[in-house]
């Protein structure tokens, strides 16, 4: 096939993939927006519904009855919003430093007989364009990961990677380290002696080496004992 081929097959088994997502989904919040809004419709309008990518979970925010009356497609659809969002501001955010060190950095153009101005539109543009390009991974990544996290029987919530700290492990070696310092031996400490300074008199030449008497100089604004 050539490579409009395969693009063309790719996007077509991808969407379907996306599809069948938001149908299970929506399937699978659609239970509990349907009892929430039959018993306090009434009370709130929005509901929230956490979704995760297997690294991070997204408490969305959607419309309580419209997510009702669609049967979950409009958590889908404020699904798909927020994740737009939120992605665009976590990556304008990070161009706009990047733009700061691009700035900073093309001050040294003019030290190669080069404009700093026209390097700095031409990097600008390519980091703008790689940031499109990231934004548009990161949402496709995020969209077709998503799924609802599920507590198996033994209390661990399915869909999010587990977490490194492990609390148990950082208690123990807390307690280590408490029983070493205790059981180590203290270090003596050796008391320096108090150096103390020849005073210097007030007829005495300055120490600054200017020839004058300390009362003259240096020592001109010091109080008579």
């Amino acid at each position: 096939m050539s490579p409009n081929e395969i693009s063309d097959r790719l996007y077509a088994t991808l969407r379907d993939t996306y599809i069948r997502k938001q149908s299970s989904i929506s399937k699978q919040a659609y239970p509990v927006i349907r009892d929430v809004f039959e018993k306090q419709g009434k009370q709130y309008e929005n509901i929230v519904v956490p979704i995760t990518d297997g690294t991070r979970i997204y408490h969305i925010l959607t419309n309580l009855e419209k997510a009702y009356r669609s049967n979950g497609d409009e958590l889908m659809r404020s699904y798909e919003k927020s994740i737009m969002l939120n992605t665009i501001d976590d990556a304008w955010k990070e161009h706009l430093r990047e733009l700061d060190d691009l700035r900073q950095s093309v001050q040294t153009a003019t030290y190669e007989q080069k404009d700093p101005l026209l390097i700095y539109k031409f990097e600008s543009f390519e980091l703008f364009r790689s940031m499109i390009d990231k934004i548009n991974r990161d949402v496709v990544g995020i969209l077709i990961r998503g799924q609802i996290p599920i507590r198996d029987a033994s209390g661990v919530q399915r869909g999010q990677a587990p977490r490194r700290t492990d609390f148990s492990q950082m208690e123990a070696n807390k307690k280590e380290f408490k029983s070493d310092n205790t059981s180590a031996p203290k270090k003596e400490e050796h008391v320096q002696p108090v150096r103390v300074e020849k005073k210097v008199g007030r007829n005495d030449p300055c120490p600054c080496g200017s020839g004058k008497k300390y009362k003259h100089c240096h020592g001109a604004g010091s109080l008579v004992s």
